[in-house]
């Protein structure tokens, strides 16, 4: 399915990611898992690329959106993306190094045939920057906002079936997430609470569109209450001062 403005997945970007940008932006520490796992890829495919957030600068970059509104705010310094779908990938067999994809492979409608379109056109190695849904309950916010955990865990598609997908040889690394990160998806907040209860940073993680509009005012209530009154503190004031997270991130890398 294709929304107006042309999403391909569940999320419609053309109604939630007008702000995007404004915090999601590359994570200098995730972004050196990523480039580590290109090796020496020069050629690079960018599948469901976004707004850019982690492609190489140093590289040659084909990027891939099929969302108008995502592809609208790339910045001037990337290439602009190309109008195409995971599945079906308007590139010849063996057309690049490498390819990437992040936070994006819980978007496709047809894993299996993205992934496979991915090695068809892919030499070298392809980096799958995703979340494990096993490892969710990790992070704090199931205990406030399970709704949103919830959702998360049935979006994202587990470890194994990406690496079965996959096929070959697949390593999966964990990405720890560090507490001044700038890539704003929900556990970059895990030491910085009160971020999530901005309306704009929870609109840039697309998991919140799908929460029921109730169980959002609940969740704000709550957590704003325990903020105020020192429980969140008393729980997990830790996370704080704590400089890396490791949660559900995850780097998978196909050979």
């Amino acid at each position: 399915m294709r929304h107006q403005d042309g999403s391909a997945g569940d999320a419609n970007y053309g109604a939630i990611g007008s702000g995007y940008v404004h915090f999601r932006q590359p994570d200098p520490r995730i972004a050196a898992f990523i480039h580590a796992a290109l090796g020496d890829a020069e050629t690079v495919l960018n599948v469901g690329a976004g707004a850019g957030s982690y492609e190489p600068t140093d590289r040659s970059v084909t990027a891939v959106e099929p969302s108008a509104s995502m592809r609208a705010q790339r910045p001037a310094h990337l290439p602009k993306a190309i109008d195409a779908v995971a599945e079906n990938l308007p590139f010849p067999d063996r057309a690049f190094d490498g390819a990437m994809a992040t936070f994006t492979i819980h978007q496709w409608p047809d894993l299996a045939k993205g992934l496979i379109e991915m090695r068809r056109v892919a030499r070298g190695p392809i980096v799958l920057l995703t979340c494990d849904p096993d490892l969710l309950d990790r992070f704090w916010l199931n205990d406030y906002a399970p709704d949103a955990i919830a959702v998360e865990g049935r979006r994202y598609p587990s470890v194994r079936r990406i690496t079965e997908a996959l096929g070959g040889t697949v390593d999966v690394q964990s990405v720890p997430i560090p507490l001044d990160c700038v890539d704003g998806f929900n556990e970059a907040y895990y030491g910085r609470p009160e971020m999530l209860l901005d309306p704009a940073a929870r609109q840039a993680c697309s998991a919140w569109s799908f929460v029921a509009p109730e169980a959002v005012r609940r969740f704000e209530n709550d957590l704003r209450r325990d903020l105020t009154a020192g429980a969140w503190d008393a729980r997990f004031g830790a996370l704080r001062s704590q400089p890396v997270f490791v949660g559900s991130l995850v780097l998978i890398i196909g050979r």
